[in-house]
């Protein structure tokens, strides 16, 4: 493509060019032909750059887990508060008062290969006539509008729309025929606090055996992203029942959390396994999102949990106590003998260190920022599970972008 317009260019200014249009180069303004090689030039060259980054990475021989954060003061953010409509209160928190804003300027980088960059353009034309769904919790959510922010900018106004319920929102991309969508259903399969949450842990109940109320909506998708792990976390007995939710309030039966965590996945995996065709549709799964609520964990006194900091801890390999590795191994050990091949998004490794990349008291309730007064009280108000936006959950979509 480069050498083709060097060849373009060099032949818009030859008498030859003359003899075969017929058009005098007079009438041409030679300053004008300039810019256009100049600029398609520069797009070209983009654009073999950014195939040599994707040729580069290979995911069968990177590691995405090895790497470091490395700060970035020149980075260009590819979108802020301003530039995405979509942004919910809750991750904004740049107008929720944070006063730093170096969290947004740290990037991943891999210790053996290279992680492409994100580029909004070439993400649609991957998707190009597809729908792309995000399922799970809120933390998948937050995947989901980053994704939307990372590329609607290059999107005109009249080629994009957005479409939110309760449990699936849609962005459409109409230049592409593609929509990136959500599905909210916190732990795959079915429970009581699916749509009307039950706020008390002890009170939810779960559908272990069933999942076709939610699955009926991934069919025909074309790429699916699932999640499940923070809202298994809250008790660490489990209430579950099967069969018929008729009175499921007396019938229940009580599991430690990773036996029911295990049982319910594998409802959701035999579903993908005799439901999905793997020539039509790819499938991901997220690994667990790390929360920061134990400030002793990187040994800062206090528990403030994530309050106040404002650089992540780059000591190499870094594993907090809230990242339960017994849950990981119970997704990894059942993804291995399903028959569909599902690609393992990783983020928790990365994630770990970025204990300055989370809400905090920077976040909203009713649509409000917290109080003075609440801000005041981190070890009760501070949100160390949601992310900020723009923030950590952009560097998952980079990895997202480098699989696809």
């Amino acid at each position: 493509m480069v050498i083709g317009s060097v060849a373009l260019c060099g032949l818009i200014f030859t008498e030859h060019f003359r003899s075969v249009t017929g058009i005098a180069m007079d009438m041409l303004k030679a300053s004008s032909l300039h810019a256009i090689c100049d600029s398609s030039m520069a797009w070209q060259k983009e654009e073999h750059e950014m195939i040599q980054e994707q040729l580069k990475f290979d995911p069968k021989n990177c590691s995405v887990t090895n790497g470091k954060w490395v700060f970035k003061e020149s980075k260009n953010l590819p979108y802020n508060e301003s530039t995405c409509p979509y942004l919910d209160d809750i991750v904004k928190c740049g107008s929720n008062g944070r006063p730093d804003k170096d969290y947004m300027y740290w990037e991943w980088e891999l210790d053996d290969c290279t992680l492409p960059r994100f580029d909004a353009k070439s993400a649609l034309r991957k998707i190009k006539g597809k729908r792309l769904m995000f399922v799970g919790d809120s933390l998948q959510l937050y995947q989901w509008l980053s994704l939307v922010c990372l590329v609607q900018s290059v999107i005109p106004a009249t080629e994009k729309s957005m479409h939110k319920t309760i449990t699936l929102s849609v962005f459409t991309a109409k230049e592409y025929n593609a929509t990136i969508e959500f599905y909210w259903t916190p732990f795959l399969i079915e429970s009581n606090t699916d749509v009307q949450i039950v706020g008390d842990p002890s009170q939810r109940i779960l559908h272990l055996d069933s999942i076709e109320k939610h699955a009926q909506h991934w069919t025909g998708v074309d790429i699916l992203v699932f999640d499940t792990y923070v809202w298994w976390m809250n008790a660490d007995k489990i209430k579950s029942v099967w069969g018929k939710f008729a009175n499921a309030d007396k019938s229940f039966e009580e599991l430690d959390r990773a036996v029911a965590y295990r049982i319910g996945l594998r409802t959701w995996a035999n579903w993908i396994d005799s439901t999905l065709d793997p020539n039509k549709t790819k499938v991901f799964f997220t690994t667990m999102s790390p929360t920061h609520f134990r400030s002793e964990d990187w040994n800062h006194k206090g528990n403030t949990r994530c309050f106040n900091e404002t650089r992540p801890v780059l000591e190499k390999g870094y594993w907090g106590t809230s990242s339960n590795r017994g849950m990981m191994e119970v997704v990894s050990s059942l993804l291995e003998r399903m028959r569909t091949p599902v690609t393992v998004l990783n983020v928790t490794q990365l994630s770990e260190h970025r204990i300055d990349g989370h809400v905090s008291v920077y976040t909203a309730s009713q649509g409000k920022p917290l109080t003075d007064e609440q801000k005041a009280n981190p070890q009760q108000y501070a949100d160390c599970i949601h992310w900020c936006l723009p923030g950590v959950p952009d560097t998952w979509n980079q990895l997202l972008y480098a699989y696809l």
